[in-house]
């Protein structure tokens, strides 16, 4: 078993993160997608999209999309849980990680692709793409903002995958140059203390 990812990539983030809260150890294989290895027909038939990461299981298959590698190392690792013990809060981590994804995660690649340098090369930038994604992206970090509040952790008091994908998504627009309002007082806080953790660093 071995993991193909790329450090610094947020998809690959949020995957290390989660293995860390989890203490799980996996071997990882660096695939450079700057250089564009993820797009070589040995890589392609690994994943036929070229997305990292990719879970290579022991019998030589694999598994592709973060949140489908999380879901299997949860199943065979389940404590300590982070995708919730009970119906309601399994549906509740869900429900938040997908929040997040969509309005988060998402937003800040579409924003990267369509207004980066590095990027300026690879595609066709849409300032309206990036304008749209910023509104989505404000307004998702508000409701998150207020969703969280006091709480220690996205979902409650403990981290879930909620947490690994809202802190890979929010170090990636670190870099992406969109940076976390500091108007939004909760998150700020929350994102700070998540960054003590050992897994941050993973």
């Amino acid at each position: 078993m071995k993991i193909y990812d790329f450090v610094g990539a947020p998809n690959p983030k949020r995957l290390r993160v989660y293995l860390a809260e989890k203490g799980i150890r996996v071997p990882y294989e660096p695939v450079n997608i700057v250089a564009g290895e993820n797009r070589t027909p040995e890589f392609l038939k690994k994943n036929p999209l070229g997305g990292l990461p990719v879970l290579e299981l022991d019998d030589g298959s694999y598994l592709t999309e973060s949140l489908a590698i999380t879901e299997y190392f949860e199943e065979l690792n389940p404590k300590p849980p982070m995708l919730g013990t009970t119906p309601l809060e399994r549906a509740r981590v869900r429900e938040l990680e997908r929040i997040v994804e969509l309005g988060v995660f998402n937003r800040i690649a579409v924003i990267f692709q369509n207004t980066h340098p590095f990027m300026a090369g690879r595609l066709k930038q849409s300032p309206d793409a990036a304008e749209n994604a910023r509104n989505v992206l404000a307004n998702s970090v508000a409701v998150l903002d207020t969703m969280i509040g006091a709480r220690p952790f996205v979902a409650g008091e403990r981290p879930t995958v909620a947490d690994c994908t809202l802190f890979a998504a929010l170090e990636f627009g670190e870099f992406a140059q969109v940076p976390l309002d500091p108007a939004r007082k909760n998150l700020t806080r929350w994102y700070t203390e998540f960054k003590k953790r050992p897994s941050a660093s993973a």
